[in-house]
């Protein structure tokens, strides 16, 4: 957002305009040393296995395996990645007073339609030099992933792009599942659910059962694509992803769908093995 050729606006008013300090209008991300991409993955592949791990614990998994290493470096990796220990906790914080936390919606509700809950989660994505960011929104009932986007960064944006694209695309639901999480209670997310009329439903603070279905999509396409193949750069992830995206929703059966695919549930098409008469 800062113009650096603007001539009648200094790079000092800008910012200050901007909220933020002179400083981070000129900082340059710092290229991630391999070591610690490598360590990434192996954080990364072991989250998915067990999500209850904090530092402490995946520092001793992490020696196990081999490594010479102390607790502070999984600490900043396990941030850096967007990663925190699942377990219910006590509120030891409290939330921004400008990022509203709702209640959560779904305890006890039958999900038995498409667009009756949408849901929508991040998560970290290495690459072969770097990382990415990746947001899906998938609907409840069917598993169909709606809509995705990638980033380099943490910011709300990339969230609110998806889920613009999943509502212009499909429509909307009547309550949408997120966590706790900055991008989901910003303003801008909020603004979107609020202007189409959506209800709003938030995970209780450390339990990602409560948005089991999409942690499992997790789990799915990390080992079933993004493991098995080395990307560039957020292009070619991009149309790697949108590729895979487009098998899992249209070929890959689910055994809870009664081995049909998500887009033949979404849609109300005839089960694949019915008999014709």
């Amino acid at each position: 957002m800062i113009d650096f050729k603007d001539s009648q606006i200094s790079i000092a008013n800008q910012c200050s305009l901007l909220s933020i300090s002179r400083s981070s209008a000129y900082y340059t991300p710092k290229q991630v040393k391999a070591k610690d991409l490598e360590l990434m993955r192996v954080i990364d592949e072991q989250y998915l296995e067990t999500p209850f791990y904090g530092s402490r614990s995946m520092r001793n998994h992490i020696r196990r395996l081999g490594w010479t290493i102390n607790r502070k470096p999984i600490q900043r990796l396990m941030r850096l990645m967007g990663l925190q220990a699942l377990y219910p906790k006590p509120r030891t914080t409290k939330p921004h007073p400008e990022n509203k936390i709702y209640p959560y919606l779904l305890r006890g509700l039958t999900v038995d339609s498409p667009n009756q809950v949408w849901a929508a989660d991040i998560t970290y994505v290495p690459m072969s030099r770097g990382f990415m960011y990746l947001v899906a929104i998938m609907d409840w009932h069917s598993r169909k992933v709606l809509s995705f986007r990638v980033s380099n960064s943490l910011e709300a944006d990339f969230c609110v792009e998806a889920l613009e694209d999943a509502i212009r695309k499909y429509g909307c639901p009547a309550i949408f599942n997120t966590d706790q999480g900055s991008q989901f209670t910003s303003e801008l997310f909020i603004k979107v659910l609020n202007d189409n009329h959506i209800q709003i439903s938030m995970d209780g603070r450390g339990r990602f059962q409560d948005n089991i279905f999409i942690e499992r999509l997790w789990w799915t396409v990390k080992y079933q694509y993004l493991y098995l193949r080395a990307f560039d750069d957020g292009k070619d992830l991009k149309q790697g992803l949108k590729k895979w995206f487009r098998f899992y929703n249209h070929q890959r059966p689910h055994q809870r769908l009664n081995d049909c695919t998500p887009d033949e549930v979404y849609y109300g098409l005839p089960h694949p093995f019915a008999k014709v008469a």
